[in-house]
């Protein structure tokens, strides 16, 4: 049986959907509610490297903490940087993260984890 870790957050409907789908195809989850046990540093780096992307294209920046920080996605900061922001605010990752082996991808929408299963 496939293993997934999922991190997410159950009062977002996208979350559950995903989890859902996990669910219905008999992946046995880990589940990670980031917002009480964010991941390290080294784990949100690792999760990036695996979808080939920058730290601060997981940045969701709709949300009021993103902009109560002052932040802006151009600002001139380095890689380790925007892990710590991340890391230190995690309602600012986007939602949800799945790791499937060594594939990662972000459940939005939620039919993006059929990619990695």
């Amino acid at each position: 049986m496939k293993q997934a870790t999922i991190y997410h957050n159950p009062r977002c409907s996208k979350s559950r959907q995903t989890l859902q789908i996990l669910q219905d195809n008999g992946i046995n989850i880990n589940e990670v509610r980031y917002l009480e046990s964010p991941p390290s540093i080294d784990e949100l780096d690792a999760l990036c490297q695996a979808m080939n992307i920058a730290p601060q294209e997981l940045i969701r920046t709709g949300e009021s903490l993103f902009k109560e920080l002052e932040l802006s996605l151009n600002d001139d900061r380095s890689r380790k940087e925007w892990l710590v922001i991340l890391t230190d605010n995690p309602k600012l990752i986007e939602r949800p993260i799945v790791k499937v082996g060594h594939q990662v991808v972000i459940g939005r929408p939620p039919e993006n984890v059929l990619t990695i299963l």
